[in-house]
């Protein structure tokens, strides 16, 4: 092989500069590697969701009734329901969309869903039943915001098929059974569907009447007038 001397010459490097200084290497500190931190094992079994958690639930009741009861329906706030049952606002809009919701919610738990029981004596169960909302109206604050509640039932139909739905065919169901059991033992006549409609219609709406409108007394003796007279009609239309 053979070399290119003037190549070599070219390549020289040049003695009259002053050689550039190398650029200094730091040297970086030794890195200590920390292993991840390991996720807690979850507990065994479904995990509790907040949004169905019984307790908060009826935490959420407590404070809706203390509410109404210290501001009344006008002023009662979502608000107010999270400050004084300690949770947050969101947490009770994902229980109930208003507050309309949340009253017809507490205000249920001052019902007996199921008030008339069947002892075998028609008149006793009829107005023990029915006297279950003469004593809420008189004795709990839904008297008080019953004039409202209704109102808002009336104008929103939503609302409206959840009070139905949790509370008011509840009821009527349980009073139903009861009649039907009795003409079943030969007491009262057959019910067809639309007699046991204005049958049950009857028995609640003297009630419910007068605790709108409070133009005469409401207490057990207009319990007992009501249902002595559709139990003796009953008796009577049967007789003949």
């Amino acid at each position: 092989m053979q070399y290119d001397l003037y190549q070599f010459k070219t390549m020289a490097p040049n003695r009259s500069r002053p050689a550039l200084p190398l650029p200094r290497i730091r040297a970086h500190p030794q890195r200590t590697l920390v292993p991840p931190t390991p996720t807690p094992p979850r507990a065994a079994g479904r995990q509790k969701d907040p949004e169905k958690d019984p307790e908060i639930d009826a935490v959420v009741r407590t404070a809706t009734l203390d509410g109404l009861a210290e501001v009344g329906y006008a002023e009662f706030t979502i608000g107010q329901v999270a400050e004084n049952a300690g949770v947050y606002r969101p947490a009770t809009y994902r229980r109930r969309p208003s507050k309309q919701h949340l009253i017809t919610d507490a205000v249920a738990t001052l019902l007996v869903t199921t008030p008339t029981t069947d002892t075998g004596e028609l008149r006793a169960d009829l107005v023990a039943g029915v006297s279950t909302l003469v004593t809420a109206f008189e004795t709990t604050l839904l008297g008080r915001v019953l004039p409202a509640l209704v109102a808002d039932l009336a104008g929103d139909p939503e609302l409206r098929d959840t009070f139905l739905d949790e509370v008011f065919h509840t009821r009527r169901r349980s009073t139903e059974t009861v009649l039907r059991r009795a003409a079943e033992r030969g007491g009262i006549p057959e019910l067809d569907d639309t007699t046991m409609r204005f049958t049950l219609d009857a028995l609640a709406a003297p009630v419910y009447y007068r605790a709108l409108f409070r133009h005469a007394p409401l207490d057990h003796t207009l319990v007992t007038a009501g249902v002595d007279l559709l139990v003796l009609t009953g008796r009577a239309s049967q007789a003949g």
